[in-house]
């Protein structure tokens, strides 16, 4: 839950650029899913910039009270459903225009990346996308700086997190079953934005 509360700020700028991008769509998403939720923001900007979108966030429960906070405190309480336990595990239905899985993948190796994006893949309604937010590397794996440092954190912190170039998510995703790739920059943030449909 701290680190929940501690992200949720540094999110905004990023989170507000992902629901501006949606809500500009020509069929903006009335039905989101939200993948380790953590805060919120995420989901929860694309709820206030798309009226009537119903967003469902998946992440454990004592996490997703802090969502539930934020979604309260923004006035979409309403629109913000729950789904606790493990993305792998919590059956999180279907039907959904878009899932946002932010900040999540570099947690785990190429397979169960693969296995959690052939998930989403699955959940999606005909011409759903979803949207990853991730550090990522030069193909070097060197530079930029802080991506590449990322990586050595994900080497410390978990069993077999990574940060990925681009190259190795848009692999993983085909592999996943999407069809295309395109990545954004987020750029001040050292993020990289890959919408897959």
């Amino acid at each position: 839950m701290k680190f929940a509360r501690a992200m949720g700020p540094g999110a905004m700028r990023n989170a507000q650029i992902i629901a501006d991008l949606v809500a500009a769509w020509p069929v903006p998403p009335h039905n989101v899913l939200d993948i380790a939720a953590g805060h919120g923001m995420y989901g929860i900007m694309v709820a206030k910039a798309v009226p009537g979108a119903q967003v469902t966030a998946v992440d454990w429960s004592n996490v997703l009270t802090v969502a539930q906070e934020n979604a309260q405190r923004l006035g979409v309480a309403d629109r913000h459903h729950l789904k606790p336990g493990s993305a792998f595990q919590v059956n999180w239905g279907d039907g959904y225009n878009l899932a946002l899985v932010t900040g999540f993948l570099h947690h785990f190796d190429a397979e169960e990346c693969v296995t959690l994006l052939r998930k989403v893949r699955s959940s999606l309604t005909e011409g759903g996308r979803a949207l990853v937010t991730e550090f990522t590397p030069n193909a070097d794996r060197v530079s930029p700086p802080l991506p590449a440092a990322f990586a050595l954190t994900m080497l410390l912190t978990t069993p077999r997190g990574d940060s990925y170039t681009v190259a190795e998510l848009g692999a993983m995703a085909r592999q996943a079953g999407f069809l295309s790739v395109t990545t954004t920059s987020l750029s001040p943030s050292p993020q990289t934005l890959l919408e897959l449909s």
